[in-house]
């Protein structure tokens, strides 16, 4: 079991009144334990808060007056992903069960259906299972430079394999994407994971179906796959956004420590902000 501390804080300066719809928190998830969490919004105002069933996913929504907006996340939070056995067959499509099968068809930033030629050349050799996944992840590691900068919000799977460049979004884009060519669900999987080298930012890797589970592969392999403190969950990056704005904003500080190690000494690392009064999260 590991334990991780995440403290996230994010500043904006709001020129007019502006809605917000953020998703950070800490998703509910049978792969962790919220031990705690608090959220602090300076200046204090009305939050509402709203869940997605079906995948975990927790958002909260606001209404922000001109002026500067700090929003503080703190969670501490034990990790318990179970192990992955070596060998797993894919679903044969007819078996997919219905709230799954909407991860194999094509969405906004994977065109499975455009890349299906390409998917089946490099990979329709391959016998079916995780090992056919995983060299998916391996071949998008080995092909693909990771180039922060190169890509943008607009950026598609397709793009990512022409170009041969992007970030960690775009390497998970390109897994779903050929996964779903070959008929193998897959879906965006967006969280908080300590890197070792700095600075720290929201993680993208991807996960598979196989054999009546999720399974998560992260072809840029920063950081240990079961370390990831899942946030969200969704067909690609637009379901997934840390943050989606309504009206006139500019962003003023993004800060994020992601810190690993023992329970009781993480318990007291120092946190960005304790301006105004927090509101006390319910662990999930």
């Amino acid at each position: 079991m590991h334990t991780t501390v995440i403290d996230l804080l994010l500043e904006y300066q709001v020129s007019a009144p502006a809605h917000f719809l953020f998703h950070i928190e800490a998703a509910f998830d049978d792969g962790h334990c919220v031990v705690q969490e608090r959220l602090t919004i300076t200046p204090s105002m009305k939050v509402r808060s709203f869940s997605d069933e079906r995948n975990g996913n927790r958002f909260f929504r606001l209404d922000a007056p001109p002026g500067v907006l700090s929003v503080n996340y703190h969670a501490t939070v034990e990790l318990h992903q179970p192990a992955i056995p070596l060998h797993l067959d894919e679903a044969p499509v007819t078996t997919v069960p219905d709230d799954v099968l909407r991860y194999l068809m094509p969405s906004r930033y994977c065109e499975s259906d455009v890349m299906s030629r390409a998917a089946q050349q490099l990979f329709g050799h391959l016998p079916p299972g995780i090992g056919r996944v995983r060299a998916i992840e391996s071949w998008i590691h080995d092909s693909i430079a990771y180039l922060p900068g190169f890509s943008n919000s607009t950026t598609t799977a397709q793009e990512v394999f022409v170009h041969r460049a992007g970030v960690c979004r775009d390497f998970a884009h390109l897994g779903i994407t050929l996964c779903r060519a070959l008929n193998i669900p897959a879906r965006l999987v967006v969280g908080y994971v300590h890197f070792a080298d700095p600075p720290e930012d929201f993680h993208a890797v991807f996960e598979a179906w196989l054999e009546g589970r999720w399974v998560l592969f992260d072809a840029t392999r920063m950081a240990p796959i079961d370390r990831l403190v899942r946030v969200g969950t969704g067909r690609d990056a637009k379901d997934v956004a840390f943050a989606t704005i309504f009206g006139g904003v500019q962003m003023l500080r993004k800060d994020m420590r992601v810190v690993e190690g023992d329970a009781q000494a993480l318990a007291v690392m120092p946190r960005s902000v304790s301006a105004a009064p927090a509101r006390l999260l319910t662990a999930g």
